[in-house]
């Protein structure tokens, strides 16, 4: 997925039978599986997204905020340091024990609690910060669509553009999962681009 991100010449290929790449048509499919996987003894799976969504501090009727909506979907993301944890009725994980908490599962991960971890399935939500040119055949990314504030900014302090940084966002967030990842893709247009690089893998196109 690193050459496919870049836009580079995609000179690699894998088995689907060693590692499980998908790409589903809704969040919520690809959820209602990853909860499959976690829930397979000795397993794990997490939910993950980029930056395209706000991230409340508020509690509301003793729940985190589902800030992450897409359409019918609607899930919080980790829990926040601010937010009033004594308020809250579900005692969700604090962000730091995410990865490893059972209701862990129930929130959507972002880069910064994700990196450094590792789950047997990944689902990503690839949010409009990256998006897909029919015209050019380019993925390229969108910083109208970032709600990151730091990411908003002028990102090269890091020495990193705005372009660079969202990229290795999502190939960060993508190489979690060691058995496979799942992909739901808010663009439609990349999302049918990589729906149609995987049919073209399978059969040998590539």
């Amino acid at each position: 997925m690193e050459q496919v991100l870049y836009n580079k010449p995609i000179t690699s290929s894998f088995s689907t039978d060693d590692f499980d790449l998908r790409v589903f048509d809704t969040p919520q499919e690809m959820y209602d599986l990853l909860v499959k996987q976690n829930n397979v003894p000795n397993q794990t799976a997490r939910i993950m997204a980029g930056f395209c969504w706000p991230w409340s501090d508020d509690v509301v009727d003793g729940d985190l905020v589902k800030d992450v909506q897409i359409g019918e979907f609607a899930m919080p993301w980790e829990t926040k340091e601010s937010v009033p944890y004594a308020r809250l009725t579900k005692k969700y994980p604090k962000w730091y024990e995410w990865a490893y908490k059972p209701l862990g599962i129930e929130q959507v991960g972002c880069i910064y609690t994700a990196q450094g971890f590792e789950f047997d399935y990944a689902g990503v939500i690839i949010g409009e910060d990256l998006r897909y040119d029919n015209r050019t055949g380019k993925i390229y990314t969108d910083r109208t669509a970032c709600k990151d504030p730091v990411l908003r900014r002028n990102v090269k302090e890091a020495n990193m553009t705005f372009d660079d940084y969202v990229r290795n966002i999502y190939r960060v967030l993508m190489s979690r999962g060691m058995k496979g990842c799942y992909l739901y893709i808010v663009d439609v247009p990349l999302r049918n681009y990589i729906k149609k690089l995987l049919s073209d893998m399978a059969n040998g196109s590539i």
